[in-house]
């Protein structure tokens, strides 16, 4: 009964961590920054892969950056980030979640790649603390 009441606590959990990545992405397509802030902890790392012909380096963000270029989308540009799968793992109160995209600007594909999250479990929910993504154009 222990072991079965663990998995449904693992289960809720992966579901609460989904949600907060999908409202993460709804609010960069909807451009609400509230949304996309309250997604994140306050102190969250954001980085990219930067692929060049001497291998990869990173690039960072800071969520408010990010924050504010979603405020200043301009209202005829659609970003949507498109998941195709959730790849979650939970441990106690902390998750990690492995999400393949692909995305587009204005219905047209821009590039996919993989996002790695990182999240924990605060007193008001789970948000993310780090984020790391890929991105291509081809091979998707």
């Amino acid at each position: 009964m222990i072991a079965q009441t663990m998995i449904s606590f693992a289960q809720t959990d992966q579901v609460e961590v989904e949600k907060v990545i999908s409202s993460l992405f709804e609010g960069m397509k909807s451009k609400n920054p509230i949304l996309v802030e309250q997604a994140f902890l306050k102190d969250a790392i954001m980085q990219t892969t930067i692929v060049g012909v001497n291998g990869a380096t990173i690039g960072s963000n800071s969520v408010q950056d990010f924050v504010n270029r979603i405020a200043t989308t301009p209202d005829n540009t659609i970003l949507d980030e498109r998941i195709l799968e959730y790849q979650i793992k939970v441990d106690g109160h902390m998750a990690s979640a492995w999400t393949p995209y692909e995305f587009y600007v204005n219905d047209g594909f821009s590039h996919c790649g993989v996002n790695s999250f990182q999240l924990i479990k605060t007193s008001g929910g789970w948000k993310i603390a780090y984020i790391i993504d890929t991105r291509r154009k081809e091979g998707c």
